[in-house]
């Protein structure tokens, strides 16, 4: 389910807040964080460079699409973002320890 950093997430802890979402009530802090895109506007991606300067953020990002919002948010945040095909994201399960490819 795609994510919406500005409204769907808490900064200071990185739980996702949206009760509507997969993740909901779920903290992201220090783990992978793996969703098809990014939606919402690009005001986000300051989202996810407060998530980091809170010590909240992710420690990298697996997306289908890396849309402006995500892409420019682990730019300014430093978050390792990596971009799966089809075939990759779909066999990936919850859980799953991974490691990104430098």
């Amino acid at each position: 389910m795609p994510i919406n950093f500005l409204g769907a997430v808490d900064k200071k802890t990185g739980e996702v807040t949206d009760s509507g979402h997969d993740l909901h009530g779920r903290s992201f802090k220090g783990k992978i964080l793996v969703f098809p895109h990014g939606v919402g506007s690009s005001v986000g991606a300051y989202t996810i460079y407060s998530l980091a300067s809170h010590g909240s953020a992710p420690a990298g990002m697996v997306c289908k699409k890396a849309d402006l919002t995500v892409a420019s948010g682990c730019a300014l945040a430093n978050i390792p973002l990596y971009v799966a095909d089809d075939t990759e994201y779909d066999s990936l399960a919850d859980g799953e320890q991974l490691r990104l490819p430098a």
